[in-house]
């Protein structure tokens, strides 16, 4: 059973900076797609960025691009979400996500089979 458990979310102002954390324990094997979603209030859960940990790709939504990195860390088993020039339309509760494949997209939430329990991340203005 793979559990993903996130961190490092909170409250700052706009410009302001986060990092999230999602450790990961339970794989079998490496290879996994990874990936960051959000879900604001009354909003739709939309994808924010992903990898695969087998090496190389990333994929960043059209509205954060510029503004994020994500990365995974193998040894520490942990996938990162770095946050810069942060907005308030941000605001969000950030899910961590892990699947062997992407069969619908590495950015489509239908794609990923394990979820964590989510992080806060309020932007104010």
């Amino acid at each position: 059973q793979v559990q993903l458990v996130e961190s490092g979310g909170g409250s700052v102002q706009a410009g302001g900076s986060l990092r999230l954390s999602c450790a990961a324990a339970g794989y079998t094997g490496s290879r996994y797609f990874m990936g960051w979603f959000r879900q604001a209030p009354a909003k739709k859960r939309e994808g924010v960025a992903s990898l695969y940990t087998g090496g190389g790709s990333t994929f960043y939504a059209d509205s954060v691009k510029g503004r994020v990195a994500i990365s995974h860390d193998n040894a520490r088993n942990t996938l990162y979400l770095q946050m810069d020039s942060l907005q308030p339309e941000d605001t969000a509760m950030y899910y961590c996500a892990a699947s062997r494949t992407a069969a619908w997209g590495p950015l489509e939430s239908r794609s990923y089979n394990y979820w964590g329990q989510g992080t806060q991340v309020t932007v104010s203005s």
